[in-house]
Order: structure tokens, then sequence, then C-alpha cells
């Protein structure tokens, strides 16, 4: 896979390509500009080729890789009945909030966090308790003593994200047993989106699905996956939830029913491929990506007032740019050129989230672009 390969994205009604004038170079949004796996394209082919576009049913084989992948990958022994297929993983994060109760409630998460979070947990009568992020052990930890001073009957949903976005953390046995006695103190309810399970950047890490850490967190746990981030094909919407217990699954299935459309023979072709035939596709990319996150590491860190912290997963990278003294730094880049988000989509201040899964070149172009403004 030549993943330098320049791809013309303008003019396609990309969401990511189009938002900006054609000046701008778009480093925002979760979507990579690399070409899928041929696998993916040969599914996709052979329901084109077939000429019949109608309703499709979930292949055995997919929900038997998805079974045999989670033992693998995940240690994670579920039953094919634990699944809920879903036509994306945001539905899948408001569902979680919606099928605990119709009445007031309280979700906590840990924030800075993926925008979807702090909205779902705001819908309707439900208030977010948002804890923020501390920097302790030169990391992000999860602020367990004002989770505990914070909880209260109120509180019946956790929502984790693991691996992190925007902070790019992945979090660690230690810390994930904490959270899920946490939960199981509180009878909190865990809905943990581990999208980015398949993206770790840093070899000495290892993703863990908290739901396969004890019987008692796996009861109380939803856990959501797709492969759509780790093979960019978000487009097409294929997500899922794991949930092993049967009243809370019914709850999820109902809340959900009537709202979301069935997947598309698209949508769960290309996941079997991903999932099945993609493999050294992900390799190839990980180590594109590991080559992208290092450059980019040590070419903002030699820019006077930005600051970017080693990424344990994801392709999005965190910048700190308080030291510049600019109040809309955003603003200021998409003035020279560059597309980012500002931390406050997140429920932060101070830095800026930029997706480095895009050729080298752009990015080369990015940080001439991101030093020019400065030298401004």
């Amino acid at each position: 896979m030549d993943f330098d390969k320049i791809i013309d994205r303008k003019n396609t009604n990309s969401y990511k390509w189009d938002k900006y004038p054609e000046n701008v170079l778009p480093l925002w949004v979760a979507d990579m500009d690399f070409e899928v796996a041929e696998p993916i394209k040969t599914a996709l082919s052979k329901i084109v080729d077939h000429g019949v576009i109608g309703y499709s049913r979930t292949p055995d084989e997919l929900v038997e890789v998805v079974v045999k992948r989670l033992k693998d990958r995940h240690n994670w022994g579920i039953q094919k009945e634990w699944i809920v297929w879903l036509p994306g993983l945001v539905p899948g994060l408001h569902s979680a909030a919606r099928c605990i109760s119709d009445d007031y409630f309280s979700v906590m998460t840990s924030s800075p966090v993926y925008r979807p979070f702090l909205e779902a947990a705001e819908i309707g009568n439900r208030r977010l308790q948002d804890i923020p992020f501390i920097w302790e052990n030169e990391r992000w930890e999860m602020d367990f003593e004002e989770m505990k001073k914070s909880v209260n009957p109120s509180t019946k949903l956790y929502m984790l994200c693991n691996p992190h976005n925007p902070n790019g953390r992945v979090f660690s046995k230690e810390e994930l047993e904490e959270l899920a006695s946490f939960c199981v103190e509180n009878d909190l309810v865990l809905c943990s989106d581990e999208i980015h399970c398949d993206l770790i950047l840093d070899e000495t890490k290892q993703h863990i699905s908290i739901g396969s850490l004890n019987k008692e967190i796996e009861a109380r746990s939803i856990t959501l996956l797709a492969p759509s981030k780790t093979f960019n094909i978000a487009g097409l919407g294929c997500s899922l939830a794991i949930i092993p217990d049967k009243t809370l699954r019914d709850k999820f299935e109902k809340t959900k029913y009537g709202m979301m459309p069935m997947l598309s023979a698209f949508a769960m072709e290309s996941a079997l491929a991903a999932y099945k035939d993609s493999e050294p596709w992900r390799i190839e990319l990980l180590s594109y990506l590991r080559g992208n996150h290092n450059y980019l590491l040590q070419e903002i860190n030699a820019i006077e007032g930005l600051k970017m912290e080693p990424l344990e997963s994801t392709y999005l990278a965190w910048i700190n740019f308080e030291e510049t003294g600019i109040v809309n730094f955003v603003a200021h880049l998409e003035k020279h050129g560059v597309g980012v988000q500002d931390a406050s989509i997140f429920g932060g201040k101070g830095y800026f989230r930029l997706n480095f899964a895009t050729q080298r070149a752009n990015l080369e172009e990015a940080i001439k672009r991101i030093k020019k403004s400065l030298n401004q």
C-alpha cells in the first residue's frame, strides 16, 4: 500500500475536504486520506456488479469474525446474542444514554472528550457531570477523587472513551479496574467507546476492553466498536454494541427501534472484509501513522509556543497553544491555510486537535504553514 499517494478529494462532497476554501488544508475531522484495503474494494465491487441492492441480513460469518476477534485480540469470550448492530457509533452513544431511564438522571464522563459524549449526556432532562482529566505521572488521568465526590444517587451512567479521543491515552488495567470498581460500588452502567482500539501507536501499550475485566463490570457494560476509524470506512456506517446483560440489551434495542435504519450490504460486507482480510493493510497503516506521529511530535515541539505530548493511540494530535498568546488560535490557523478543531468542541480549552492520518506531504505543508503563521 502506497500511503504517500496523493488522492484529490476536493469537490467530491467530502465532509472533510469541502468544508473550507481550497486554500485551506483540512486536518480536522477523524477521516483518513488513504485508499481502503483491496479486500474492501473487492467486497464493494461484488455488490455493485450483482446489481440488486435491497435489504440485507447480517452475514453469519461477520458475527463469527467479531466473536473470534474479541476472543483473540481482547481476551473476551462473548456470546453472539450480545451483539447489537448499529448504523454508527454515535447513535450507540445516544442509545446508551437514552435507554438507562426516562426520568431525570446524571451522566458522568471525563473531559475534554469526543463531542457526542457531551451531547448524549445532556439530551432531555439529563444532566452532565463533567469531571476534567488531570495531568499526573506525565499523562492524562481520570480524577477519581473528584468522581467520588461528585457521584450521587442521580448518577446512573459513566461514559468512557478508550483509547481516548482527543488526548490519545490507552488506559492501563489498573486504571480500568479502578473505574470498574467505582461503577460497581455506585451502581452505574458503563458505556465504553472503543472505536480506536486497533490504532495503538505506542507498542508498549495494550488495549483492554473494560467489559472483559470481570463478570461484575461485564454485566453492567455497553461496549461500542466499529471497523470504521481503523479501516477508513466511516461513510459506510457499520458499528456494534456488545451488551451482555439481557435486560439492559432489551432496553437498548427498544430505544433504537424505529430510529435507526437497517445496515446495508455495503456496510456489512465492507466490515467483514476489513476484519477478516485486511490485517496486512492495518499493520502497514500503523507503521505509516507512527512515522507521521513522530514527525509531527518533533516539528510541533520545535515551534515556540506549541507543545505536544506523545500519543499512545489514535491519529489525532492534541496540541497546546496557550503560550502563543493567541486567543483564537484555530481561526488564526485557518487564515494561514490549516483547518483544525478547537478544544472547546470537546469541552476543553487551550488546545487544538489535528488529524495526521494524511499523506506526509500534506503534513509537511501544514507544518510550514503553522510556522509561517507564527513567524508573521
